[in-house]
């Protein structure tokens, strides 16, 4: 499955048309996931090892020297599932694109609200939409807010967004993006289901 992104120019590089393959999810590592990352020493938080590492990210870091706005023009609303590797999956590099994430990659006010100042402030025209086979929120109802109420006494603002079809989630999601008064730009939105056992994207029609 391949899709296209439009050519941009950005600070220090110019970017022709792109071909967009989607590969396999993130590349495996042989690690289980109590193993530290890479040699980073065992005995601290997870958030110990992961500061830990950035210090040594940091040690080799270089101002690359980019502008905020993504060089690609295109912001990528997706699923927050730790077996989806955006970048990798897309062939995308640091800078080329704004990432969103969140349980499901269904649009949210919240969403829309990262949408607008991506379109508005920072340039980009494209959307693409992806949610994924095996999703948590297939196994959850509107009942998971109500069994929060029961335990904090009080009931979340928030929808769970649970859903049953995949597909039709993504729709409800594109039409969600396109009838949005304060985006500037629908006419390029797009949506997907990221196959988490193949890495392969099917495209939505969106009917």
């Amino acid at each position: 499955m391949t899709f296209f992104v439009p050519s941009h120019s950005g600070p220090g590089r110019s970017v022709t048309t792109n071909v967009i393959v989607m590969s396999t999810s993130a590349s495996p590592t042989g690690r289980t996931p109590a193993e530290p990352i890479g040699d980073i020493a065992t005995g601290g938080t997870v958030t110990d090892r992961l500061v830990e590492a950035n210090h040594r990210y940091a040690s080799g870091f270089t101002d690359p020297g980019m502008d905020a706005r993504p060089v690609l023009g295109v912001a990528v609303v997706a699923c927050m599932d730790a077996r989806i590797d955006l970048h990798d999956a897309l062939g995308l590099e640091l800078g080329d694109c704004h990432t969103i994430r969140n349980a499901g990659g269904v649009v949210t006010d919240d969403v829309i609200r990262s949408l607008t100042i991506s379109q508005r402030a920072l340039g980009t025209r494209s959307v693409v939409l992806i949610h994924h086979t095996s999703c948590g929120l297939e196994s959850l109802t509107e009942e998971f807010r109500h069994e929060l109420e029961l335990e904090v006494g009080q009931r979340p603002a928030w929808a769970v967004e649970a859903f049953r079809d995949v597909d039709q989630d993504v729709r409800q999601s594109m039409q969600r993006v396109r009838t949005s008064p304060f985006l500037l730009h629908t006419g390029d939105v797009r949506g997907f289901v990221f196959d988490v056992t193949t890495g392969l994207l099917r495209e939505i029609d969106p009917e």
